[in-house]
């Protein structure tokens, strides 16, 4: 009989049952769908071996009139700009105290831990210190000592607190450092999850039935970064935070300060959700502020700065510094801008912020109402669409609001920890024409899962990986994407071929699951042969790159594949290796109604792509 060509729909389908969806893909990790044909994704590889300190959930690349090319790093511990693989501390210091006399006492002889004497510092166990100007003290170094370190014990009266210098100590309980020890507080670490909580106000709005009940706990979000540019300075601010500011000619080294505290400004925001940068007409705007003149914070009120002042936000009648608040939503949940406006998320309308001009500055308009979006770091911009993940669907706003056909949703939202929705977020692929979106599953209180959308082949389909954070090169002067993961590394991707979270790397380990389809008519028995893949190893590295070939058949749509299973169903693997970048046939003998198929590979340097295989099978009767 001639062979039969089997042709699959693009993306991946599971919306409804396995069978309806003849035709389709089924299952996959780690692939993607370009011209309509499947292929694995490329690897990923760490920019350095240097670790950062906490779980990074926010990244800008901006370039300065030097040439530096920086990408800040806002983890729950700290604030870096990355430069080269090099992580600059730039975290915002809280204080700085002058310490008494000898206020550094050794411990145990052996031990490198100190105790160090600083009256009402005001630091927590996990938060950092930098000291300075310390002499040795019974066989630590002043190296050793004038570091930065992580607190790790605080005293009842709030008066000393111990770090670990990684010395030892010759005799143990010996006082000393000298006279001139400064000890630099930065402000505290934030959480690295977020805290559930009941009663009124907590947690995310909308979460939980009406009329269910309610505890007296509030939650506690975790630690999230907002940042963008300022020309070639940073303004960033943590949720529901100060706003901070860094100054490109102060150097690399130099920490953030906060932007109340940058001489000539006035009434600077000093509680602030979102800060983002109007770059056609040069305004800083804060989503969600304390109003001019009073302390309380305002979730639906938004502030800007004069034009062209990061510092001036007091309305005159000289300037256009100014507010407005949103007429819908009972709190902003995020904004981001657009080519032409910024959208602003309530908990459940769209709203746009356009520039108008004096007297008003800006002006709003509600785009929706019953709008309603996962998480802080939900939307992206792409060539002026934003798309975005909602809380049951995703969606795209053209000019109107539209819900974004998806044949992965059911199987995206029924799997889904929505406790931790603010850790969730999306990124760009603009090279393949992907949005990415990470979000943890139902069982899992991290990032496990993402789930891309081709938006130029409107295709579906997902995978596991554990990232906390993106920055598509496209959004600067880098040469591959990076995202940071929770081990405290960042990576390149779409870099080689492997997972370069290992040493040696380790191999990336993909496949793709067809659909069960009918050999024939499906009315009776078929016996197949053999297989012409048709596999692509062209930007293989491995000397004899291969992949796994597997058929499983079935005697009825509903019964289990598997060897020796009770329907008699059978599986069928084999290897395929690759010939001058191709592949030759594989035999493989088994008989069914119905067969699906599955490609994987797991050995490192192999990267492949699935055109149309064939089959060789013939009529075996109805029994």
């Amino acid at each position: 009989m001639p062979l039969s060509k089997l042709q699959f729909k693009p993306g991946i389908n599971r919306e409804g049952t396995n069978y309806s969806n003849e035709g389709g893909w089924f299952d996959g990790d780690k692939i993607r769908f370009k011209s309509g044909y499947v292929e694995r994704i490329g690897g990923w590889s760490r920019i350095s071996n240097t670790r950062f300190e906490g779980t990074c959930r926010n990244m800008l690349d901006f370039v300065t009139l030097a040439s530096d090319n920086f990408l800040f790093m806002g983890t729950h511990k700290k604030a870096y700009l990355e430069d080269g693989g090099t992580y600059n501390d730039i975290t915002p210091l809280r204080t700085t105290l002058t310490l008494g006399s000898n206020p550094i006492t050794t411990g145990t002889a052996g031990s490198g831990t100190i105790t160090v004497t600083a009256n009402s510092h005001g630091s927590k166990v996990g938060g950092f210190v930098t000291l300075a100007g310390a002499t040795a003290v019974d066989g630590i170094t002043a190296a050793e000592i004038n570091q930065n370190f992580e607190i790790l014990t605080v005293a009842t009266d709030g008066n000393s607190f111990t770090v670990n210098t990684g010395g030892s100590a010759s005799s143990g309980s010996t006082a000393g450092g000298g006279g001139s020890v400064t000890a630099a507080m930065e402000i505290d670490i934030g959480l690295n999850t977020t805290i559930l909580g009941n009663g009124w106000g907590a947690g995310t709005w909308g979460r939980f039935t009406w009329s269910s009940g309610a505890g007296s706990l509030a939650g506690q979000n975790l630690r999230l970064w907002m940042s963008d540019s300022w020309g070639e300075d940073l303004v960033a601010n943590i949720v529901d935070g100060s706003l901070y500011y860094w100054d490109a000619t102060n150097g690399k080294a130099a920490r953030m300060v906060e932007l109340a505290s940058v001489g000539g400004a006035s009434n600077v925001p000093t509680t602030v959700r979102r800060v983002i940068v109007s770059d056609t007409d040069r305004h800083v705007l804060c989503f969600g502020s304390n109003p001019l003149g009073s302390a309380t914070f305002d979730p639906l009120l938004i502030r800007w700065s004069s034009q062209e002042s990061v510092t001036d936000w007091t309305p005159t009648a000289t300037n256009t510094a100014g507010d407005i608040r949103l007429s819908q939503g009972s709190e902003i949940v995020t904004a981001i801008r657009t080519t032409r406006q910024i959208l602003v998320f309530t908990e459940n309308s769209l709203h746009s912020v356009q520039f108008i001009g004096p007297p008003f500055t800006f002006g709003t308009a509600i785009l929706g109402t019953n709008v309603r979006i996962a998480g802080p770091n939900t939307a992206i911009s792409i060539n002026d669409l934003v798309f975005w993940m909602g809380q049951e669907n995703f969606y795209v706003y053209d000019g109107r609001i539209n819900p974004i056909p998806c044949s992965v949703r059911q199987y995206v939202f029924d799997d889904i920890n929505r406790n931790q929705s603010f850790k969730f977020f999306a990124g760009s692929l603009s090279s393949n024409s992907e949005v990415w979106w990470y979000y943890c599953s139902a069982n899992s209180d991290e990032i496990d899962r993402y789930v891309i959308y081709n938006y130029l082949e409107k295709t579906w389909y997902y995978g596991t990986l554990d990232r906390t954070a993106w920055n598509d090169r496209a959004s600067g002067s880098r040469l591959y994407p990076q995202s940071p993961s929770v081990d405290g590394y960042l990576y390149n991707h779409e870099f080689g071929l492997d997972d370069g979270s290992q040493n040696p790397p380790a191999a990336v380990n993909a496949f793709i699951q067809s659909s069960d389809f009918d050999i024939g008519d499906g009315q009776q028995f078929m016996l197949i042969n053999r297989v012409l893949p048709d596999l692509n190893f062209a930007t293989s590295t491995a000397t004899s790159p291969e992949v796994t070939f597997t058929m499983g058949a079935r005697n009825f749509s509903g019964s289990a594949a598997g060897q020796g299973s009770v329907n008699g169903d059978v599986v069928r693997s084999s290897v395929v290796s690759g010939t001058d970048n191709y592949t030759d046939q594989v035999y493989m003998r088994l008989r069914g109604r119905q067969v699906n198929l599955k490609v994987e590979s797991d050995t490192t340097g192999v990267k492949w792509r699935l055109g149309a295989p064939r089959l060789d099978a013939r009529p075996d009767g109805r029994r």
